[in-house]
C-alpha cells in the first residue's frame, strides 16, 4: 500500500507540473459560459445587450487541489449615442498557485447597421496586466521548507496591451472574431535560473445560432475556437435549450479537456443566474472534486422597449 501511495503521489506531482505548463500556453482564462461572457475577449461585444449591464463570474477549477486555478471576472457595458456606440470595463483576477494576474481593460465599440436585422460592430480594448509570481511561497518538499532555488518573485506591475475585434449579429445568430492581446509582453525572469516568458497573442473565432423548435423551446448551438503560435488548437462546442423563455439548459465539450453541464435561470428581464460544472477528461479527474462556475448578470434598460426578449447572446 505504501508503494501504491508513493506512485499516486508521483503521478499527481507530474500532473501538477504539466498542468501549469499547459495553462501558460493557453494564457487567457477559459469559461464554460463563454457565450454570455464575450466582452473579456472581444471589445466589439460591448453595447450588444442594448442595455446597461453588469456581469460577475467566478470559476473554481480542480477544487480540492492545493493552489488550484481560480478566476473572478467583473464587467460593465452600456450603449451610448443612440445605440451606435458601446463602452465598457472588464476586470479579471486569475490565480494559479503562486501565480496571480490582475487584468483591467476599457472597451469601445461602434455599430454599423447593415440592414434592419443585422449589425456589425468594430471594437478596441486597452488596458494592462499586473503579474506577480511569489516563488518564495512555494513549498515543494515534504518538510514544508522552501526550495533555495525558488527565491524572490517574478514581478511585473504594469504590462500594457491593446486588443481588437469584430462582432456580426442579429437577434438569432452571431459571429465573433477577435485578438484580445496584440502585444506579447515579456514576463521578466527572477534572479535565479528561470527563462523569460511572454503573453501569447491568441486568436478567437466564435459563433452561434438560435432555432425555434416550438413556441416554448428554442435550440442554440455555439462554438468557440482559440489558437496561438506554438500552442495547440483548441475548440469548444455547446448545445443549449431555452425552455419557456425562462431556463437555459445544455452541455459543452472542450477539446482534449472536459465536458460540462450548463444551466441559467432568467429570473426577469434584468436578472440572470447561471451555473456550469465541468467533468475533466484527463487523468487529473482522480485528484479533484470538480470545476464550478457561477455567473450573475443584471441589466438596466434605458427605455421600456425590450429589443430581444429574452436576449439570446
Amino acid at each position: 500500500m505504501k508503494i501504491l501511495d508513493k506512485i499516486k503521489k508521483a503521478l499527481l506531482a507530474v500532473l501538477l507540473i504539466s498542468g501549469p505548463m499547459y495553462l501558460f500556453g493557453q494564457q487567457d482564462p477559459i469559461y464554460s459560459q463563454y457565450i454570455f461572457n464575450m466582452q473579456t475577449i472581444n471589445p466589439s461585444y460591448v453595447g450588444s445587450w442594448q442595455t446597461m449591464g453588469f456581469m460577475a463570474l467566478s470559476r473554481n477549477q480542480w477544487v480540492g487541489i492545493t493552489g488550484h486555478p481560480t478566476t473572478q471576472t467583473f464587467s460593465f457595458q452600456t450603449p451610448v449615442i443612440s445605440q451606435n456606440v458601446g463602452i465598457g470595463l472588464d476586470v479579471t483576477v486569475d490565480q494559479l498557485g503562486s501565480e496571480r494576474r490582475v487584468i483591467l481593460n476599457l472597451d469601445y465599440s461602434y455599430r454599423i447597421k447593415l440592414n434592419e436585422e443585422t449589425s456589425l460592430r468594430f471594437g478596441i480594448k486597452g488596458g494592462f496586466t499586473n503579474y506577480n509570481n511569489d516563488l518564495a511561497s512555494l513549498r515543494p518538499f515534504p518538510d514544508n521548507l522552501p526550495d533555495p532555488v525558488l527565491v524572490g518573485a517574478i514581478d511585473n506591475k504594469f504590462m500594457p496591451n491593446v486588443g481588437t475585434g469584430l462582432f456580426l449579429s442579429t437577434t438569432k445568430y452571431y459571429l465573433s472574431l477577435s485578438v484580445p492581446k496584440l502585444f506579447q509582453n515579456k514576463i521578466k525572469e527572477n534572479t535565479a535560473n528561470f527563462s523569460r516568458m511572454s503573453e501569447a497573442r491568441e486568436y478567437y473565432f466564435l459563433g452561434g445560432v438560435v432555432f425555434d423548435l416550438s413556441d416554448k423551446i428554442k435550440f442554440k448551438p455555439t462554438f468557440m475556437t482559440k489558437t496561438a503560435v506554438g500552442t495547440p488548437f483548441q475548440y469548444d462546442v455547446s448545445a443549449n435549450f431555452l425552455l419557456a423563455d425562462k431556463f437555459w439548459i445544455g452541455g459543452i465539450y472542450r477539446s482534449g479537456d472536459a465536458v460540462g453541464a450548463i444551466a441559467q435561470w432568467i429570473i426577469n428581464s434584468r436578472l440572470r443566474i447561471g451555473y456550469a460544472y465541468d467533468f475533466t477528461l484527463t487523468d487529473l479527474k482522480y485528484y479533484h472534486q470538480g470545476v464550478h462556475e457561477l455567473m450573475v448578470s443584471y441589466e438596466i434598460a434605458f427605455t421600456k422597449k425590450r429589443f430581444t426578449s429574452p436576449r439570446y447572446f
